[in-house]
C-alpha cells in the first residue's frame, strides 16, 4: 500500500531536485551542444528521472517554478 504525504509536495507542487552535472559526464551528442560549458543543472524528479538540462542554476530554478515545480538544491 503507498499513501501520497502532503508534506512531499508543498501547495500540491511535486519537488524537483536541482543538482550541477560535469558536461565532461554527459552523452557526446549534449557535450558537442554544450560548447565551452563545463557545468549544466540537471533538473531531476523525487524518482531519479532527469527532467531537464540547463546551462545554469539559476535558469534551473525559473525553469522548475514556471513548471509549477517547488525546486531544492542537491549539494
Amino acid at each position: 500500500m503507498t499513501t501520497d504525504h502532503d508534506a512531499a509536495t508543498p501547495q500540491g507542487r511535486p519537488i524537483v531536485y536541482i543538482r550541477p552535472v560535469a558536461v565532461a559526464d554527459l552523452p557526446d551528442e549534449i557535450r558537442e551542444q554544450a560548447k565551452g560549458i563545463e557545468t549544466l543543472y540537471a533538473i531531476g524528479s523525487e524518482t531519479g528521472e532527469q527532467l531537464a538540462l540547463v546551462k545554469d542554476r539559476k535558469l534551473a530554478f525559473v525553469v522548475a517554478r514556471q513548471n509549477d515545480m517547488t525546486p531544492v538544491s542537491v549539494h
